[in-house]
């Protein structure tokens, strides 16, 4: 049986059971295959990979994402009237700014539609295809110490500790969920969006229960995004939907990752962890330039119950 050759990637745990730091990956040149496959495996077993100082402008930042499968990309958003200011329609730009570079105010309409992703979520669920990686780059950074760290949530260690019977009542009833992009940015924001119905338009619906296929983990499908429970009395479904995002919020399943200089980069995978950006200081005041490409989920699950169609969510 051949050797396996020693690469010069190495690893270090941020969290007691998920999350880690990768290093030695060369961005300058194509990634070799064994160097590729080691990150494939990091990102199965920690969910969270972060890549300290990678160098790589927008269109290795794309490249890359593209060699975990097909891209996501902008053109909902633009349908609904938004303006790209990115080069490329693969990135979502997740800035503190407006089109035209500057910052945007905290009373601006981009500011409250970002509100939405300071609660903790899984990026697409709300589509009929949801997302799977996510690769999210840091192109221009606020001074340190001023915040807007991004945060992690482990939740297939979150179902693990689950009581043994509300495991088995969630897995005897095989619970879907629907989840909605104007239910967790009415719930950031109300006022952004006054008269909106999240039940008037489109919900995706996925199970809350899945297993995670890379890892073979069982796993608690949760985020923002959850609007309700199919099938189920809507105060029910409201108290089980908020008892199992709280549960999988808490700080033991947390990871807080810090953003440190401009290149750095941190790859998810959305099918086992939830994220969130942090605020602080540097809101209103300086330029937090953060550019995402998204991996359409290629697993078995990855349309959850709903029709296989290019239809995908999206807000002005």
């Amino acid at each position: 049986m051949p050797h396996k050759e020693e690469t010069s990637v190495s690893i270090k745990e941020l969290h007691p059971t998920f999350a880690a730091e990768v290093r030695g990956v060369d961005f300058s040149k194509e990634i070799p295959d064994d160097v590729f496959q080691e990150v494939q495996e990091a990102i199965t077993k920690y969910g969270v990979v972060r890549f300290p100082e990678t160098g790589l402008d927008d269109a290795g930042h794309v490249a890359f994402a593209a060699r975990f499968g097909e891209l996501d990309d902008v053109s909902p958003y633009n349908k609904q009237g938004k303006k790209h200011r990115l080069p490329f329609e693969e990135l979502f730009d997740v800035s503190n700014l407006l089109e035209d570079g500057s910052i945007a105010p905290l009373d601006s309409h981009r500011a409250a539609m970002n509100k939405g992703n300071s609660l903790f979520h899984v990026d697409s669920s709300f589509n009929p295809r949801r997302g799977g990686y996510s690769i999210l780059k840091a192109h221009e950074l606020p001074p340190a110490g001023t915040g807007g760290a991004t945060e992690y949530a482990d939740t297939r260690a979150a179902y693990d500790d689950l009581p043994e019977d509300l495991k088995k009542e969630l897995l005897d009833n095989d619970y879907v969920a629907c989840h909605s992009l104007f239910h967790s940015r009415k719930t950031a924001s109300p006022e952004a969006l006054p008269g909106l119905n999240p039940e008037d338009h489109f919900m995706s619906r996925h199970k809350l229960i899945q297993r995670h296929e890379a890892s073979g983990r069982m796993n608690l499908y949760i985020a923002s995004h959850v609007h309700h429970i199919e099938g189920m009395d809507r105060d029910k479904s409201r108290q089980l939907v908020e008892r199992l995002y709280t549960h999988a919020c808490q700080p033991k399943y947390v990871v807080s990752i810090p953003w440190e200089n401009a290149g750095d980069m941190i790859l998810w995978d959305n099918t086992c962890v939830m994220h969130r950006a942090t605020g602080g200081s540097f809101e209103g005041k300086y330029k937090r330039d953060m550019r995402r490409a998204t991996v359409h989920d290629m697993s078995s699950q990855a349309w959850g119950s709903n029709e296989k169609n290019s239809e995908r969510m999206g807000y002005p």
